[in-house]
Protein backbone atom coordinates (compact mmCIF):
# COMPACT_ATOMS: atom_id res chain seq x y z
CA UNK A 1 0.00 0.00 0.00
CA UNK A 2 1.67 3.67 -1.22
CA UNK A 3 1.78 5.83 1.92
CA UNK A 4 0.58 9.60 1.96
CA UNK A 5 3.41 12.07 3.42
CA UNK A 6 2.35 14.32 6.10
CA UNK A 7 4.41 17.49 7.26
CA UNK A 8 4.50 19.36 10.25
CA UNK A 9 5.39 22.84 10.01
CA UNK A 10 7.15 24.55 12.32
CA UNK A 11 8.11 28.14 13.07
CA UNK A 12 10.03 29.45 9.96
CA UNK A 13 8.74 26.94 7.98
CA UNK A 14 7.98 28.21 4.09
CA UNK A 15 4.53 26.74 3.27
CA UNK A 16 4.55 28.61 -0.41
CA UNK A 17 7.61 26.87 -1.02
CA UNK A 18 6.67 23.34 -0.16
CA UNK A 19 3.25 23.55 -1.89
CA UNK A 20 5.09 24.71 -5.16
CA UNK A 21 7.00 21.45 -4.68
CA UNK A 22 4.48 19.15 -3.71
CA UNK A 23 1.86 19.12 -6.75
CA UNK A 24 -1.89 18.65 -5.41
CA UNK A 25 -0.78 19.18 -1.93
CA UNK A 26 -3.15 20.80 0.89
CA UNK A 27 -2.62 22.81 3.65
CA UNK A 28 -4.94 22.75 6.65
CA UNK A 29 -4.30 23.75 10.21
CA UNK A 30 -5.31 21.02 13.20
CA UNK A 31 -4.96 20.76 16.66
CA UNK A 32 -2.93 24.08 16.87
CA UNK A 33 -0.59 23.05 14.16
CA UNK A 34 0.36 23.57 10.54
CA UNK A 35 0.04 20.18 8.50
CA UNK A 36 0.65 20.18 4.37
CA UNK A 37 -0.61 16.78 2.89
CA UNK A 38 -0.50 14.89 0.15
CA UNK A 39 -0.94 11.34 -1.19
CA UNK A 40 2.00 11.28 -2.36
CA UNK A 41 5.22 9.49 -0.92
CA UNK A 42 7.75 11.92 -0.59
CA UNK A 43 11.16 11.32 0.96
CA UNK A 44 12.21 12.70 4.00
CA UNK A 45 15.48 13.96 2.79
CA UNK A 46 14.16 15.99 -0.13
CA UNK A 47 11.52 17.78 1.88
CA UNK A 48 14.25 18.54 4.58
CA UNK A 49 16.36 20.32 1.72
CA UNK A 50 13.55 22.78 1.36
CA UNK A 51 12.90 23.87 4.66
CA UNK A 52 14.67 22.16 7.96
CA UNK A 53 11.69 23.44 9.83
CA UNK A 54 9.70 20.45 9.31
CA UNK A 55 8.31 17.40 11.26
CA UNK A 56 7.77 14.09 8.59
CA UNK A 57 5.58 11.40 9.23
CA UNK A 58 3.70 8.81 6.38
CA UNK A 59 0.46 7.44 6.43
CA UNK A 60 -0.61 3.85 5.18
CA UNK A 61 -3.88 5.23 4.95
CA UNK A 62 -5.82 6.93 2.32
CA UNK A 63 -7.47 8.98 4.83
CA UNK A 64 -4.53 10.74 6.41
CA UNK A 65 -5.95 13.43 8.23
CA UNK A 66 -9.33 11.12 9.39
CA UNK A 67 -6.76 9.07 10.76
CA UNK A 68 -4.24 8.78 14.10
CA UNK A 69 -1.39 9.43 12.05
CA UNK A 70 -1.21 13.20 13.28
CA UNK A 71 -0.87 12.07 16.87
CA UNK A 72 -4.36 13.67 17.92
CA UNK A 73 -6.34 12.79 20.89
CA UNK A 74 -9.88 12.10 20.13
CA UNK A 75 -11.44 15.03 18.77
CA UNK A 76 -14.53 16.93 20.89
CA UNK A 77 -17.19 18.48 18.30
CA UNK A 78 -18.79 21.20 20.03
CA UNK A 79 -22.93 21.66 18.76
CA UNK A 80 -23.73 24.74 20.41
CA UNK A 81 -23.28 24.13 24.28
CA UNK A 82 -23.18 20.23 23.42
CA UNK A 83 -19.23 18.29 23.31
CA UNK A 84 -19.93 15.10 21.19
CA UNK A 85 -16.99 12.89 21.79
CA UNK A 86 -16.61 14.25 25.48
CA UNK A 87 -16.65 10.72 27.38
CA UNK A 88 -20.27 11.08 27.94
CA UNK A 89 -23.10 10.08 25.71
CA UNK A 90 -25.21 13.00 23.69
CA UNK A 91 -29.40 12.40 22.57
CA UNK A 92 -30.06 13.48 19.58
CA UNK A 93 -33.88 13.33 18.14
CA UNK A 94 -36.54 14.99 16.34
CA UNK A 95 -38.80 13.98 14.12
CA UNK A 96 -37.83 12.90 10.07
CA UNK A 97 -39.44 15.78 8.50
CA UNK A 98 -40.54 18.93 9.58
CA UNK A 99 -44.00 19.04 8.92
CA UNK A 100 -45.95 22.21 10.86
CA UNK A 101 -44.95 24.68 13.58
CA UNK A 102 -47.38 22.98 15.92
CA UNK A 103 -45.61 19.24 15.37
CA UNK A 104 -42.18 20.58 15.60
CA UNK A 105 -42.60 22.76 18.50
CA UNK A 106 -44.67 20.66 20.43
CA UNK A 107 -41.82 17.28 19.80
CA UNK A 108 -38.95 20.67 20.64
CA UNK A 109 -40.62 21.01 23.94
CA UNK A 110 -41.13 17.47 24.83
CA UNK A 111 -37.43 16.75 23.94
CA UNK A 112 -36.12 19.25 25.87
CA UNK A 113 -37.83 18.07 29.01
CA UNK A 114 -36.92 15.03 28.17
CA UNK A 115 -33.36 14.20 28.07
CA UNK A 116 -32.34 15.79 24.62
CA UNK A 117 -29.51 17.42 23.47
CA UNK A 118 -29.64 17.97 20.28
CA UNK A 119 -32.65 18.91 17.90
CA UNK A 120 -32.96 16.87 14.28
CA UNK A 121 -35.31 17.33 11.72
CA UNK A 122 -35.43 17.47 7.81
CA UNK A 123 -36.44 20.91 6.23
CA UNK A 124 -34.76 19.32 2.29
CA UNK A 125 -36.11 15.37 2.68
CA UNK A 126 -34.15 13.68 -0.26
CA UNK A 127 -37.19 10.85 -0.87
CA UNK A 128 -36.44 8.02 -3.57
CA UNK A 129 -40.23 8.95 -4.82
CA UNK A 130 -40.27 12.69 -6.16
CA UNK A 131 -43.97 12.20 -5.69
CA UNK A 132 -43.34 11.68 -1.58
CA UNK A 133 -42.91 15.07 0.68
CA UNK A 134 -39.62 16.94 -0.50
CA UNK A 135 -39.82 18.90 2.66
CA UNK A 136 -40.46 22.76 4.26
CA UNK A 137 -37.25 23.48 2.87
CA UNK A 138 -36.65 27.28 3.62
CA UNK A 139 -39.79 27.45 5.61
CA UNK A 140 -38.84 24.45 7.57
CA UNK A 141 -35.35 26.34 8.34
CA UNK A 142 -37.30 29.00 9.77
CA UNK A 143 -39.40 26.38 11.90
CA UNK A 144 -36.18 25.13 13.28
CA UNK A 145 -34.65 28.43 14.41
CA UNK A 146 -37.91 28.92 16.25
CA UNK A 147 -37.64 25.74 17.89
CA UNK A 148 -34.35 26.28 19.01
CA UNK A 149 -35.12 29.57 20.24
CA UNK A 150 -38.12 28.22 22.55
CA UNK A 151 -36.05 25.49 23.61
CA UNK A 152 -32.28 26.11 23.75
CA UNK A 153 -31.95 22.97 21.82
CA UNK A 154 -29.01 23.47 19.43
CA UNK A 155 -30.56 22.09 15.90
CA UNK A 156 -28.74 19.41 13.27
CA UNK A 157 -30.49 19.20 9.45
CA UNK A 158 -29.44 17.99 6.26
CA UNK A 159 -28.06 20.29 3.35
CA UNK A 160 -28.50 18.08 0.12
CA UNK A 161 -26.22 20.19 -2.37
CA UNK A 162 -23.30 22.54 -2.36
CA UNK A 163 -25.83 25.74 -3.57
CA UNK A 164 -27.99 25.22 -0.27
CA UNK A 165 -25.03 25.54 2.27
CA UNK A 166 -24.70 28.53 2.96
CA UNK A 167 -28.36 28.96 3.70
CA UNK A 168 -28.84 26.16 5.87
CA UNK A 169 -25.39 26.47 8.17
CA UNK A 170 -27.68 30.26 8.59
CA UNK A 171 -30.40 28.35 10.45
CA UNK A 172 -28.47 24.85 11.83
CA UNK A 173 -25.82 24.31 14.28
CA UNK A 174 -24.99 21.46 12.77
CA UNK A 175 -25.00 20.26 9.38
CA UNK A 176 -26.27 16.70 8.71
CA UNK A 177 -24.47 15.01 5.07
CA UNK A 178 -26.86 11.85 4.51
CA UNK A 179 -26.08 8.44 3.06
CA UNK A 180 -27.19 9.57 -0.42
CA UNK A 181 -24.61 12.17 -0.22
CA UNK A 182 -21.79 10.74 1.52
CA UNK A 183 -20.04 11.03 -1.73
CA UNK A 184 -21.40 13.66 -3.03
CA UNK A 185 -17.86 15.54 -3.41
CA UNK A 186 -18.83 19.04 -4.27
CA UNK A 187 -21.30 19.24 -1.22
CA UNK A 188 -18.44 17.60 1.48
CA UNK A 189 -16.31 20.68 -0.05
CA UNK A 190 -18.38 23.05 0.50
CA UNK A 191 -19.67 21.94 4.00
CA UNK A 192 -16.32 21.74 5.22
CA UNK A 193 -15.73 25.28 3.74
CA UNK A 194 -18.84 26.50 5.97
CA UNK A 195 -16.90 25.83 9.33
CA UNK A 196 -19.91 24.60 10.63
CA UNK A 197 -19.48 20.98 12.42
CA UNK A 198 -20.49 18.12 10.32
CA UNK A 199 -22.86 14.75 10.93
CA UNK A 200 -21.69 13.28 8.30
CA UNK A 201 -24.02 9.38 7.68
CA UNK A 202 -22.29 6.33 6.20
CA UNK A 203 -23.80 5.18 2.78
CA UNK A 204 -25.34 1.33 3.23
CA UNK A 205 -22.81 0.03 0.70
CA UNK A 206 -19.61 2.19 2.43
CA UNK A 207 -17.07 0.10 3.27
CA UNK A 208 -15.29 1.69 6.66
CA UNK A 209 -11.82 3.21 4.65
CA UNK A 210 -14.68 4.86 1.68
CA UNK A 211 -16.55 6.46 4.73
CA UNK A 212 -13.48 7.58 6.58
CA UNK A 213 -12.33 9.05 2.53
CA UNK A 214 -16.04 10.92 2.25
CA UNK A 215 -14.81 12.44 5.86
CA UNK A 216 -11.29 13.22 4.52
CA UNK A 217 -13.04 15.46 2.04
CA UNK A 218 -14.39 17.82 4.89
CA UNK A 219 -10.72 17.43 7.21
CA UNK A 220 -8.69 18.46 3.90
CA UNK A 221 -10.99 21.83 4.30
CA UNK A 222 -9.70 22.83 7.76
CA UNK A 223 -13.03 21.30 9.60
CA UNK A 224 -12.19 18.70 11.79
CA UNK A 225 -15.50 19.06 13.78
CA UNK A 226 -16.71 16.32 11.92
CA UNK A 227 -18.98 13.66 13.31
CA UNK A 228 -19.79 9.74 11.70
CA UNK A 229 -22.95 8.77 12.04
CA UNK A 230 -23.58 4.68 11.24
CA UNK A 231 -26.81 4.41 10.04
CA UNK A 232 -26.94 0.80 8.91
CA UNK A 233 -25.55 -1.23 6.17
CA UNK A 234 -27.13 -3.63 3.10
CA UNK A 235 -26.90 -7.50 3.46
CA UNK A 236 -28.82 -10.33 2.15
CA UNK A 237 -31.33 -10.60 5.56
CA UNK A 238 -34.71 -9.74 3.46
CA UNK A 239 -36.43 -9.60 7.28
CA UNK A 240 -34.82 -5.99 7.53
CA UNK A 241 -34.53 -2.98 5.30
CA UNK A 242 -30.92 -2.65 6.95
CA UNK A 243 -28.81 -3.77 9.56
CA UNK A 244 -27.39 -1.63 11.97
CA UNK A 245 -23.07 -2.48 12.10
CA UNK A 246 -22.21 -2.42 15.50
CA UNK A 247 -18.69 -3.46 14.68
CA UNK A 248 -18.37 -0.02 12.98
CA UNK A 249 -18.93 2.08 16.14
CA UNK A 250 -15.96 -0.44 18.01
CA UNK A 251 -13.28 -0.57 14.84
CA UNK A 252 -13.54 3.50 14.43
CA UNK A 253 -12.17 4.45 17.52
CA UNK A 254 -9.14 2.12 16.51
CA UNK A 255 -8.73 3.81 13.05
CA UNK A 256 -10.04 7.48 13.53
CA UNK A 257 -9.71 10.06 16.15
CA UNK A 258 -13.22 11.27 14.79
CA UNK A 259 -16.43 10.52 17.80
CA UNK A 260 -18.92 8.36 16.21
CA UNK A 261 -22.79 8.12 17.04
CA UNK A 262 -25.47 5.61 15.81
CA UNK A 263 -29.19 6.41 13.96
CA UNK A 264 -30.93 3.56 15.09
CA UNK A 265 -33.88 4.68 13.21
CA UNK A 266 -32.64 4.36 9.52
CA UNK A 267 -30.43 1.20 11.30
CA UNK A 268 -33.35 -0.60 11.24
CA UNK A 269 -36.21 0.81 9.53
CA UNK A 270 -38.36 -1.02 12.38
CA UNK A 271 -39.83 0.91 15.29
CA UNK A 272 -39.82 -2.31 17.38
CA UNK A 273 -35.94 -2.56 17.46
CA UNK A 274 -34.73 1.33 17.58
CA UNK A 275 -34.81 0.85 21.11
CA UNK A 276 -32.72 -2.05 21.52
CA UNK A 277 -30.70 -1.46 18.82
CA UNK A 278 -29.82 2.06 20.86
CA UNK A 279 -29.02 0.90 23.72
CA UNK A 280 -26.74 -2.08 22.35
CA UNK A 281 -25.05 0.72 20.50
CA UNK A 282 -24.76 3.02 23.61
CA UNK A 283 -23.10 -0.52 25.63
CA UNK A 284 -20.76 -0.93 22.18
CA UNK A 285 -19.56 2.48 23.10
CA UNK A 286 -21.24 4.84 20.63
CA UNK A 287 -20.49 8.59 21.41
CA UNK A 288 -24.22 9.37 20.99
CA UNK A 289 -27.93 7.78 19.20
CA UNK A 290 -29.91 9.73 17.03
CA UNK A 291 -33.27 8.55 16.92
CA UNK A 292 -36.64 9.77 15.44
CA UNK A 293 -39.83 11.23 17.19
CA UNK A 294 -43.20 12.44 16.04
CA UNK A 295 -46.12 13.15 18.52
CA UNK A 296 -48.08 10.94 16.34
CA UNK A 297 -45.53 8.16 14.20
CA UNK A 298 -48.18 6.80 12.19
CA UNK A 299 -49.44 9.80 10.81
CA UNK A 300 -45.61 10.98 9.99
CA UNK A 301 -45.55 12.24 6.13
CA UNK A 302 -42.04 9.77 6.04
CA UNK A 303 -40.65 7.37 8.14
CA UNK A 304 -43.02 6.88 10.30
CA UNK A 305 -42.25 2.96 11.20
CA UNK A 306 -39.36 4.14 12.29
CA UNK A 307 -40.34 6.75 14.43
CA UNK A 308 -40.82 6.49 18.28
CA UNK A 309 -43.71 8.10 19.86
CA UNK A 310 -42.94 10.64 23.07
CA UNK A 311 -44.08 7.76 24.95
CA UNK A 312 -41.60 5.78 23.39
CA UNK A 313 -38.80 8.23 23.50
CA UNK A 314 -39.31 8.36 27.03
CA UNK A 315 -38.94 5.00 27.63
CA UNK A 316 -35.58 4.64 25.85
CA UNK A 317 -34.25 7.84 27.75
CA UNK A 318 -34.95 5.81 31.02
CA UNK A 319 -33.16 2.42 29.95
CA UNK A 320 -30.31 5.34 28.29
CA UNK A 321 -30.15 6.03 31.86
CA UNK A 322 -29.57 2.99 33.39
CA UNK A 323 -26.88 2.13 30.86
CA UNK A 324 -25.18 5.52 31.41
CA UNK A 325 -24.89 4.55 34.76
CA UNK A 326 -23.89 1.15 34.88
CA UNK A 327 -21.98 0.82 32.31
CA UNK A 328 -19.94 4.04 31.68
CA UNK A 329 -18.29 4.69 35.29
CA UNK A 330 -17.02 8.02 34.10
CA UNK A 331 -19.40 9.35 31.99
CA UNK A 332 -21.98 11.86 32.58
CA UNK A 333 -24.86 10.59 32.27
CA UNK A 334 -28.12 11.45 30.07
CA UNK A 335 -29.85 14.78 31.58
CA UNK A 336 -33.40 14.42 32.29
Amino acid sequence: MSQSTIIKLHNGSDVTQLLAYIPYARYVEFAGSRWIVSERFLPKEEIEQRSDSVEVVYSSTPYPLASKALGAQRTIVQVGAVSIGAGHPVMIAGPCSVESRDQLLSTATHLAQNGCHILRGGAYKPRTSPYSFQGLQHDGLKLLAEARALTGLPIVTEVMSPQDVELVATYADMLQIGARNMQNFPLLAEAGRSGKPILLKRSPWATLTIWLQAAEYILSEGNFQVVLCERGICTSEASAGRHLDLTAIQLIPELSHLPIIADPSHGTGQRSLVTPMAIASLITGADGIMVEVHPEPDKALSDGKQTLSFQEYDALIEKAQKVADTSFSTCVSFAV
